[in-house]
């Protein structure tokens, strides 16, 4: 392995427009685990493994415009159903997105409160 190997991913930034809200929906109603603050304006999570940044829009990034954040669950339709029975706002129902050789792959989503769009996913054996 090479000093340039990519290792994986080591934290996703969201950008958002109020860190304190951002971080009690992705706490409380989609579930995450808070790791730590660092200030004000910079919150991070866990999401299985993988650490989640929330943070105020520094350079190009923009409230609400940022790439799809997209969360594997064990049962799509409750996940689905609990994150918009806790606040969420619903943005598609889940549904058969494809059909895989071993497995169907389904999907639902939610917006967070700066409207970014947050996928919920199943592989169904």
């Amino acid at each position: 392995m090479s000093e340039t190997t990519i290792l994986g991913v080591g934290q996703i930034a969201l950008a958002v427009s109020d860190v304190g809200v951002a971080k009690a929906f992705y706490v409380d109603v989609l579930g995450l685990t808070h790791l730590f603050d660092a200030g004000p304006d910079l919150s991070f999570l866990d999401a299985g493994g993988l650490r989640i940044m929330l943070t105020k829009p520094e350079g190009l990034a923009e409230v609400g415009r940022n790439s799809v954040l997209y969360f594997r669950v064990r049962n799509v339709d409750g996940a689905h159903a609990g994150a918009v029975a806790n606040g969420a706002a619903d943005a598609g129902a889940p549904h058969l997105i494809a059909q895989m050789p071993d497995h169907e792959l389904w999907m639902g989503f939610v917006k967070d409160p700066d409207g970014n769009l947050v996928g919920l996913m199943e592989e169904r054996r």
